[in-house]
């Protein structure tokens, strides 16, 4: 059977050994209740109790097992305003036609929303009075004996009473430790959660790890290997450096030949220009020399040296021109035309030592000498040809500014 609504209320297949029957007290409870008839259930929140919604009350048939097996049941209505370390005083009214129609044995159970039972009250019958459910005290010994038995009965009560508070004691203890189990066991499952993570980032940290010393071995390899070129270019650089040291010695060296041959140079152009003068005398003298030889044949006659000389006649000197003794300027000539051959003679290559003519001019002879020579596109200085070597190595200097 169910209540008047339609929703199920929370249950479990907890046992009884596990329930607590002294959270929930009810009170007033009939031997039984007459058929036909809505029925009032009383009882009372203690203060170990927290009411929520989801909680009621069902009719169990006694014999029950879990709270699976209700009757029918009413919704426990969730007191207001109420201090928590008071009991508070609930009632539900249960309509007849939900309620039980045969005669066997049933309880009122507190259940809360958990399915767990939390409080049960003495059994009871759905049945009509009778006869027989009426006592009748007839003698003074029975009423002596029934309040004997209150007595025993009040007593009994007392001692439930103090064993149900010592059991509330018991159960607030173990309602603590069932907290602090379980915060010990969310702290626990926490615990996991952040080792669990703690792992994954062990885990993490050990690929880039291990990616890392990948990088530094790499890193490593190339600066070995960038040593090694360091050193190589280091060696390269004494090595040039030498070589500069050395091509500079000898760029000094030939500087100095440069200079020397300059010198040398002007002071045959100097010796070349007295010897052109004294060339340019010779030939002015050697001139009027000419001039007067002709004056003087002009005033000889052929017959007159036939006459005068017959002997050297018949044996002539070609050489004579005709005279008798010969032509007395012969001789001047002739020294002033060696002289003046020994002047062509004088201009003479530095470099070949070749001699060039009379005749040849001083352009021709200055382009035979540059020749010889290698001229720097840069600085203009210029180096023999068979100096090769210094002249690449001035070129390479120039490379290094």
């Amino acid at each position: 059977m169910m209540d008047e609504t339609s929703d199920e209320p929370p249950t479990s297949a907890v046992f009884l050994d596990n329930c607590n029957f002294s959270q929930v007290i009810f009170n007033n409870v009939e031997k039984f209740y007459v058929p036909g008839g809505d029925v009032t259930c009383y009882y009372t929140l203690t203060q170990n109790i927290i009411p929520r919604g989801k909680d009621w009350v069902g009719i169990f048939r006694v014999g029950w097992k879990t709270t699976r097996e209700y009757y029918t049941f009413m919704w426990a209505p969730v007191p207001s305003d109420t201090p928590r370390d008071t009991s508070v005083q609930q009632q539900i009214q249960f309509k007849a036609y939900y309620l039980p129609k045969d005669d066997e044995y049933y309880q009122f159970c507190y259940v809360d929303q958990d399915g767990v039972v939390r409080g049960a009250s003495v059994p009871f019958q759905f049945r009509a009075e009778t006869e027989d459910d009426i006592l009748v005290v007839t003698t003074q010994g029975e009423v002596e004996e029934l309040k004997q038995q209150n007595k025993t009965l009040l007593q009994e009560n007392e001692d439930l009473k103090a064993s149900c508070t010592s059991l509330q004691k018991q159960n607030l203890g173990l309602q603590e430790e069932l907290q602090k189990t379980q915060e010990l066991k969310n702290s626990l499952i926490s615990l996991r959660s952040k080792t669990e993570m703690l792992e994954l980032e062990l885990d993490s940290l050990r690929k880039e790890n291990k990616h890392l010393k990948e990088l530094d071995d790499c890193r490593e390899a190339e600066l070995s290997q960038l040593k090694e070129q360091v050193q190589n270019v280091t060696s390269e650089k004494d090595h040039l450096e030498a070589r500069l040291k050395t091509t500079m010695g000898r760029m000094d060296q030939l500087q100095q030949q440069k200079q020397d041959l300059m010198k040398e140079l002007e002071e045959q152009k100097h010796l070349v220009q007295i010897l052109q003068a004294k060339k340019k005398e010779a030939d002015e003298e050697n001139q009027k020399l000419k001039e007067e030889n002709d004056e003087l044949l002009r005033h000889l006659s052929p017959a007159e040296e036939v006459s005068s000389f017959p002997a050297v006649s018949q044996a002539p000197n070609p050489e004579a021109g005709g005279l008798l003794f010969g032509n007395p300027y012969r001789a001047a000539g002739a020294n002033l035309r060696a002289g003046a051959a020994g002047i062509a003679s004088l201009r003479i290559c530095p470099i070949c030592n070749e001699v060039f003519p009379e005749d040849v001019e001083t352009s021709q002879y200055e382009a035979h000498v540059q020749s010889h020579l290698l001229e720097c596109p840069l600085c203009k200085e210029t180096f023999e040809k068979s100096d090769k070597q210094v002249f690449d190595d001035h070129i390479y200097c120039h490379s290094l500014e």
